[in-house]
């Protein structure tokens, strides 16, 4: 159970904030609903994520394989459950989401496009800064904007991690 109550999205000062979700996401699910205890933070997460998943010229494939990798490094299970379905929709297989957790002793499983992603993402979860030989790969298998955009969706996705286990979300939650 979650570590505090999930906001009504009834409640006079969240309509606003959901109905923005709402017409985003066309539900409002347990992250969503925790999100309205602050209905400015709410709007704001959306917008912002609205913008990485489906503004970006970032292959649908590299942004689901980063969300889940940085969801099996990070023990959230709240995450991987939303994006590994979106992975397979996009074009990852399932011996590659199976493969995550030690995906650098699969290679044959990832292109040197993912190879790159993939170590921008352990290196960015795990510890923050990223080594020169590491960011050199990615700067050569992506444009300027898909290196921004795949940096912030791994950086934004570890914020999505820890919003979710800081705060104990669990789908399986009753709202």
């Amino acid at each position: 159970m979650a570590r505090i109550p999930y906001a009504d999205p009834e409640a006079p000062e969240n309509r606003e904030a959901a109905a923005h979700i709402v017409a985003s996401r066309r539900k409002l699910g347990h992250l969503h609903r925790m999100l309205l205890n602050s209905p400015a933070v709410a709007r704001g997460w959306i917008e912002m994520y609205d913008a990485v998943r489906w503004k970006t010229e970032l292959s649908g494939k590299l942004r689901e394989l980063a969300m889940c990798q940085v969801a099996a490094i990070n023990g959230a299970q709240y995450e991987w459950a939303a994006h590994a379905p979106i992975a397979l929709q996009e074009g990852a297989t399932q011996a590659q989401l199976d493969a995550l957790p030690d995906w650098s002793q699969q290679g044959a499983l990832f292109d040197a496009t993912e190879t790159a992603a993939l170590a921008l993402c352990d290196a960015m979860t795990r510890h923050v800064h990223v080594p020169e030989e590491i960011f050199a790969q990615v700067k050569a298998a992506l444009p300027p904007r898909e290196v921004v955009e795949l940096v912030v969706t791994i950086a934004g996705y570890n914020c999505v991690s820890r919003v979710l286990e800081a705060l104990e979300i669990n789908g399986a939650d009753p709202l």
